[in-house]
């Protein structure tokens, strides 16, 4: 599996505290090894994000994504109503 970040991730993911930039790391180790871990959260999105899949880093901090065949681009990273 190969992970690729979008330039709105990096935007985002540079503005965030390193607390959380910290946890994301973690929470991407645990994701490469078992992308549905139940401590992710991972689930599908409906509506206009339909085919867009979300798991969480922190209780309200959470990551989208889409893959692509083996390639996971990693969308936006931010709270519920900052992605909502």
């Amino acid at each position: 599996m190969e992970i690729e970040y979008h330039r709105n991730f990096k935007k985002t993911f540079r503005k965030r505290d390193k607390k959380i930039q910290s946890r994301f790391f973690e929470r991407l180790s645990v994701f490469m090894e078992n992308q549905f871990h139940y401590s992710l959260n991972n689930h599908a999105l409906t509506g206009k994000f339909k085919g867009v899949r979300s798991f969480d880093i922190t209780g309200d901090v959470r990551v989208h994504y889409e893959q692509v065949g083996d390639v996971i681009v990693l969308i936006n990273i931010g709270t519920h109503s900052e992605l909502y």
